[in-house]
């Protein structure tokens, strides 16, 4: 079983850890230019997705924020993001939890003061081999807590079976 943590913005990424030998992959969300925006390469997120089956994903849960400074099409294109992730995660029948931001980094930022760089000081404390240089890179640190967050509460049917000889 591989566990994908989704930090599902254009810049956002994607995190893997194999759940029998727990090899990281990190990746950049797949996005193409048209004109002077991104927008996602659904095609390639697919493709992702039919790469890594079986599969158990926490895809970071959007929501609007009517009372801040965000604009109507900001919260458009949360909404937007949100729905293509989903639509792609269950039209490819892959089991997968939406994790509110709060509920994760209780979990996973425990002490840690609030910002973009605490999620990199724990996934540089967590996997030590994982290189995450640059202060942009907080996305595959965020992705990579959230596939964590979910391989811990994810219980393999096998493993309370005695093996017998």
């Amino acid at each position: 079983m591989i566990f994908i943590g989704v930090d599902p913005g254009l810049s956002g990424a994607f995190a893997c850890i194999n759940g029998l030998d727990s090899k990281i992959t990190l990746h950049d969300i797949p996005v193409i230019k048209v004109g002077k925006r991104h927008e996602y390469s659904v095609p390639d997120i697919v493709k992702f997705f039919q790469s890594r089956m079986p599969c158990f994903v926490g895809l970071e849960a959007l929501h609007a924020m009517p009372k801040s400074m965000c604009s109507v099409m900001g919260n458009f294109s949360l909404g937007r993001s949100s729905g293509i992730f989903e639509g792609i995660i269950a039209a490819l029948g892959i089991s997968f939890e939406k994790i509110p931001p709060r509920r994760w980094k209780k979990v996973m930022l425990d002490g840690m003061p609030a910002g973009k760089n605490a999620s990199i000081i724990v996934a540089r404390r967590l996997f030590p081999g994982v290189d995450l240089p640059r202060k942009k890179d907080h996305g595959k640190a965020d992705a990579l807590l959230m596939a964590e967050f979910v391989k811990r509460k994810f219980k393999l049917p096998y493993q309370d079976l005695e093996i017998l000889d």
